[in-house]
């Protein structure tokens, strides 16, 4: 009797074909120096893919060690040599360049080559890069407004993330820590004071400066539960760091949820609105490049989410149930 899979194929002890064997040509490999691309003499070429190489690694090392001007130089020479069909190494030294005008101070300009990546902005991984760059440029400058409405956005593009809902729920309690510490503003100031931190619509502006306290905290709230539904789902699948780096947040999640205090049934309205989409089917499609595209606004994330828990009128006013810092 024959064992399941212990036979072969007669055509694997078949004799093999004649092939013809073409002799190829012996490959010198190139040995460079350590760090040879800072020599001056790297520049004597008019190769000017040689060029671009030379500036971009240039200013990666200049990153690395922290001198962020030599670096923003750097990246700005190879930017005269790239290109115009390489769009990759494009947005990476773009994105170079910003980061090195956000350590430098340079506020607007690095705003403003964000806004170069984002008309190249193709597919899904392009709009969550220039997001995430968006993201540290804001926190760098301690604008927590405009930081709010990039993550809203990645939460919207990528609403499976947990990372992205924790950071958006610690952004909301940086708002209201703000909002406490500075008293309260008139909402012509606070508009004002969006339009200078945001570039946000007028639209997005008067939501900032009308969102409450207590719909801040709902906000966090909600954004915790979230990362709370997401990691209890992927924890399952993960073991060693990766696992243990979920439990700690999950049990920053739960901390920040009992500071925030709110009633039990409010939770479980919560719970149920930051719920609905996750189901195993639809959590395992995969989002191809560009469709997500339309979904990434503010518009979408209101909603989806924010519009929803506004419904559920579990909104807290009284004085008993209030953050505990």
């Amino acid at each position: 009797m024959e064992i399941l899979g212990s036979t072969f194929d007669d055509s694997v002890f078949s004799e093999a074909r004649d092939r013809v064997c073409v002799s190829l040509s012996s490959y010198n490999a190139k040995l460079c120096e350590s760090e040879w691309f800072c020599d001056s003499a790297a520049l004597d070429t008019d190769d000017s893919l040689e060029k671009q190489k030379v500036y971009k690694f240039r200013g990666d090392l200049a990153v690395r060690q922290g001198n962020y001007q030599k670096a923003l130089e750097a990246y700005s020479s190879c930017l005269q040599w790239i290109a115009d069909n390489n769009l990759t190494i494009r947005r990476d030294v773009l994105e170079g360049m910003a980061r090195c005008c956000t350590k430098l101070g340079q506020r607007d300009r690095a705003l403003d080559l964000a806004d170069l990546l984002s008309k190249e902005a193709s597919n899904t991984c392009h709009l969550t890069s220039l997001l995430l760059l968006k993201v540290s440029i804001y926190e760098h400058f301690g604008a927590a407004g405009s930081k709010t409405l990039c993550l809203q956005q990645l939460c919207s593009l990528l609403p499976f993330n947990p990372w992205h809902w924790f950071s958006l729920g610690q952004t909301c309690l940086q708002l209201l820590e703000n909002k406490r510490t500075s008293g309260s503003c008139s909402a012509m100031r606070c508009k004002t004071e969006a339009h200078q931190e945001d570039g946000a619509t007028e639209e997005q502006q008067e939501e900032a400066a009308e969102l409450s306290e207590d719909r801040i905290r709902l906000k966090a709230c909600a954004c915790f539960i979230r990362t709370r539904l997401l990691l209890r789902i992927l924890r399952q699948q993960q073991s060693s760091f990766v696992l243990q780096r979920s439990q700690n947040v999950l049990q920053m999640s739960e901390d920040e949820l009992q500071r925030l205090n709110l009633k039990e049934t409010t939770l479980q309205a919560l719970t149920e609105v930051m719920s609905e989409d996750l189901i195993p089917e639809k959590m395992r499609e995969d989002y191809q490049d560009g469709e997500s595209l339309t979904s990434a606004c503010l518009q979408s994330f209101r909603e989806r989410w924010w519009n929803k828990i506004l419904l559920t009128d579990v909104l807290e006013t009284d004085e008993t149930h209030r953050y505990k810092s």
